[in-house]
């Protein structure tokens, strides 16, 4: 039997700026250091931080209890607008040149770097 998956457009990009607006860690930002689009999540600095053990082996021989990021679905975080510093929903527009940019929905302002 296969798995389905949602599949719904994921309009943040790796090294975006993004405040999660629920969960545990609501109200936390972070810049997004990996997409996972097949399961719609992303793995965002400094949130959803989790211990991992770990035993001892030959890429770490002492072991021990490891902090990291757990990814942390895409639809519970806001994009945060370099311009305005606010959390905001996504637009697309094409320029005159006929290159497509992200638009912030609150101040109209690029989005993308130029």
């Amino acid at each position: 039997m296969r798995r389905r998956v949602c599949m719904s457009k994921m309009r943040i990009k790796k090294g975006d700026m993004v405040r999660v607006i629920s969960g545990k860690d609501k109200g936390k930002e972070g810049k997004v250091l990996q997409r996972i689009p097949t399961r719609n999540m992303l793995l965002i600095e400094g949130v959803n931080v989790v211990t991992k053990h770990s035993r001892p082996s030959q890429k770490n021989p002492q072991g021990g209890i490891l902090r990291q990021e757990a990814p942390i679905h895409a639809d519970k975080v806001m994009l945060v607008c370099p311009a305005c510093g606010e959390a905001t929903r996504v637009s697309r527009a094409f320029l005159e040149d006929g290159r497509k940019v992200r638009l912030c929905k609150k101040c109209g302002e690029i989005v993308d770097k130029l």
